[in-house]
């Protein structure tokens, strides 16, 4: 009898476990969070394998939303709802229903019998489907999903929500393309600019200039890494017009816009070798093997080229249907102009002089991007260039895309200019996303982390009311030339595009970085279920390392943003629990992760404490390093912490056309017979090894003595990027004060900074 009874025990527990499992609930908390969600107490939605999707007979055009609807949520749950196109409403429904609203807006409304999704465009269909589509559970293809019963209402802060993808410096096939389409919808981003022509190759088929395609589009090879060596691999492609068509309407039933750009007059390369004649001096030209800047642009005083352009841009207006059309005219060297007798000539008929503000070719680039903008306006269409049409006089009616920071947004919306901002200190996603680089795909540099692009505000402060309507949105830009492969695109894009969506969505004060976090972990589930891949970086740990020159220690704290434990090790002794802050005061190898409750771990943090006689020693500088790479200022130099190959990672200061002249207290006479300290090389960037070095000593901080110094060659143009170790020995000598000068290099001939100061990057100074 006993048995029967604990049998029928396991059979009801067992029948409960099940019942639990297959029922789910659905949080609309998600990525971009909508602006408003009134639950109430009512009884939920119940969405099973009965569940159908209902639109109206009158409001055919929903079909198409219907279908990604029932598409989206049988990815999640391994069943297809029904779709029926019906007057009626049915109970157990997902209802799409055509409203009269503001156009991108939706509500979403949840009663026990049916959900009802309305606006009053497709767009708003849409974002209401990605709501519900997000607010699913993923995994364990639960068959019934609870839905709470309430309203959300929402829509989007800027009409204009961008992401931008380089295709030139590397070609990626159109269903890849595709592929990225599919992320921004996840994430309600409607405007996908496509960067399809440079230097580096020409990725777009026009029919009246074959050659563009035939030469134009492949290189001989490429630049290695950040050397100034190149491999000899034949790399290129082009899509067809046909392929563009069929992106163009791939992204228009997603709701996003393709912004397609011809760089011009600059980044022609590509252009040129295929037509020589197009340029100043008749090349011969190649295909772009590196990056950076070229001298060769197009012949602005060559009727021809300008002909050439607008024959382009009339192919590419019949292919993209855009409102916009971007023409780039960004970094165009005036060198080739200044030494043409064309646009010399093409100067005096024009009657321009120069001021002094502007060169007369500065007023010539203003002439090309004026009349290629009256070609395209008289298309009906507008065109979008980057900021430096600033310089010079601006095409009438031109918006302006914001990338050198954001003033020259906010100097276009004072000229009542549209702008769309693009800031490269929080929207590069080509920058790195992670401090620790030597753990990440190989990146130009710079440092974009997911928290910093959150922390954008878009409109610069300093507008009036009137003047901030003119910033149309924000966008992010992806510039590939260290993404060769599709899988690090998306790396370096997620999770910081969630980022991107909710400063694009939703208004500043609804903003809250640690609620954000815990909703885009909910979203990678997503991401996992499509395989993307992702950076973990922000559910990791996250260590804060501040030099205490008071205490002579490293104070160290750590935290986390999703549930779980911080374990931490010190010189690879046992883990244990994080509780409180660090103190660090001696040469240690720390290791920290966050323990999850599942028993997985995240990334493991680890980072060497190297302490010499000038840690935590308090420290000036004569010349303060540049405003955009001073970071924590004269203390990062005696923290005890090396940087990494990354010269924006805020373990390096760097000073530019100055000397680095620092002077560090030991606090007492003290004996010391050797200074150390490590220069970042990375010389496409500008960055070299120093010329001189000299050590001062003194006692009292007034009257300082020279003990040591070096003069070095600068390196030769194929040094690898890396470190540049400075050693300066001398006899032992007693003292209280010690001066190091560091003496930067200009940039040598055959450089692209020829004529210019180079950079010196410094990580930490140590003295034994």
């Amino acid at each position: 009898m006993k048995n029967i009874i604990f049998a029928v025990i396991g059979i009801v527990t067992l029948s409960l476990f099940s019942c639990q499992k297959s029922m789910q609930t659905a949080d609309y908390q998600v990525v971009p969070l909508p602006k408003e969600i009134n639950l109430n107490d009512e009884k939920p939605f119940i969405l099973d394998k009965n569940t159908v999707v209902t639109y109206s007979k009158s409001q055919a055009e929903l079909v198409k939303e219907a279908e990604f609807l029932a598409d989206y949520f049988e990815d999640i749950l391994g069943f297809r709802l029904n779709v029926i196109c019906t007057e009626d409403e049915i109970d157990n429904s997902i209802r799409l229903e055509s409203t009269q609203s503001f156009s991108e807006a939706y509500q979403i409304i949840v009663t026990e019998h049916f959900i009802k999704l309305s606006a009053s465009t497709s767009a708003g269909i849409f974002y209401g489907i990605q709501t519900l589509r997000k607010s699913l559970p993923v995994g364990g293809k639960a068959s019934k999903i609870a839905f709470p019963a309430g309203i959300i209402n929402d829509w989007p802060r800027f009409g204009y929500r961008g992401m931008h993808l380089d295709v030139s410096r590397y070609f990626f096939p159109i269903d890849s393309v595709k592929v990225y389409i599919d992320a921004m919808a996840l994430h309600n981003l409607n405007r996908f600019h496509i960067h399809i022509t440079d230097d580096q190759g020409w990725r777009i088929e026009i029919k009246k200039y074959p050659k563009l395609t035939e030469i134009g589009a492949w290189r001989s090879g490429t630049l290695i890494g950040k050397t100034m060596a190149f491999d000899t691999i034949r790399h290129g492609g082009f899509y067809t017009q046909e392929e563009l068509k069929d992106l163009v309407k791939y992204a228009a039933d997603r709701n996003i816009t393709i912004i397609p750009e011809i760089d011009l007059p600059g980044h022609m390369l590509a252009a040129l070798a295929s037509y020589p004649e197009l340029g100043c001096t008749g090349g011969p030209y190649e295909v772009w093997r590196q990056w950076g800047v070229s001298e060769d642009v197009i012949c602005a005083g060559n009727e021809e080229a300008m002909q050439f352009l607008e024959d382009v841009l009339l192919e590419v207006m019949d292919i993209f249907p855009s409102e916009y059309i971007h023409i780039g005219g960004d970094e165009v060297p005036r060198d080739r102009w200044q030494q043409c007798p064309k646009c010399q000539a093409k100067i005096k008929e024009l009657g321009i002089k120069g001021d002094d503000k502007h060169s007369a070719e500065d007023y010539l680039q203003s002439y090309v991007m004026s009349r290629m903008e009256q070609f395209v306006e008289s298309h009906g269409r507008h065109i979008i260039g980057w900021d430096e049409m600033l310089d010079g006089e601006l095409a009438p009616n031109a918006t302006v895309m914001s990338w050198r920071g954001s003033t020259g947004g906010y100097k276009a919306a004072k000229m009542h200019h549209n702008v769309i901002m693009t800031p490269n200190d929080y929207l590069y996603f080509d920058y790195y996303q992670s401090l620790d680089t030597e753990s990440e795909p190989e990146a130009g540099g710079g440092y974009n982390s997911v928290k910093k692009v959150y922390s954008l505000e878009p409109i610069p402060e300093g507008l009036t009311e009137d003047e901030e309507k003119y910033i149309l949105g924000p966008q992010a830009n992806l510039w590939t030339e260290y993404s060769s492969e599709f899988n690090v695109l998306l790396y370096r894009m997620l999770p910081r595009i969630g980022a991107l969506a909710e400063v694009q969505w939703c208004n500043p004060e609804q903003k809250d970085y640690d609620d954000f976090v815990k909703r885009e972990y909910r979203l990678t589930k997503l991401y996992d279920l499509y395989h993307w891949r992702y950076a973990h970086h922000i559910f990791d740990i996250d260590v804060k390392i501040t030099p205490n020159v008071q205490d002579g220690v490293l104070d160290v704290t750590m935290s986390k943003q999703v549930d779980g434990k911080i374990m931490y090790s010190i010189d690879n002794q046992r883990f244990v629990e994080y509780v409180e802050p660090l103190k660090i005061d001696k040469n240690s190898h720390l290791e920290a992760y966050v323990l999850y409750p599942d028993g997985t771990s995240g990334r493991c943090f680890r980072t060497d404490f190297e302490f010499s006689k000038a840690s935590m020693k308090p420290i000036s500088l004569k010349d303060q390093p540049h405003r955009n790479y001073a970071y924590d200022g004269a203390r990062t130099l005696i923290d005890g912490l090396h940087g990494g190959s990354n010269y924006r990672s805020g373990r390096w200061i760097g000073w530019y056309g100055k000397n680095l002249d620092a002077t560090i207290d030991l606090q007492e006479v003290t004996e010391i017979r050797e200074v150390k300290f490590n220069l970042l090389i990375n010389m496409k960037d500008w960055i070299f090894n120093a010329k001189s070095v000299k050590v001062l000593v003194s006692d009292d901080g007034k009257n300082f003595n020279e003990i040591a110094s070096q003069d070095f060659d600068l390196l030769p143009a194929d040094y690898a990027s890396s470190y540049f170790p400075v050693e300066i020995a001398f006899e032992p000598v007693n003292t209280r004060f010690v001066e190091l000068i560091v003496e930067p290099y200009d940039c040598p001939e055959g450089h692209s900074g020829y004529g210019y100061p180079a950079w010196i990057f410094v990580d930490e100074i140590e003295v034994y």
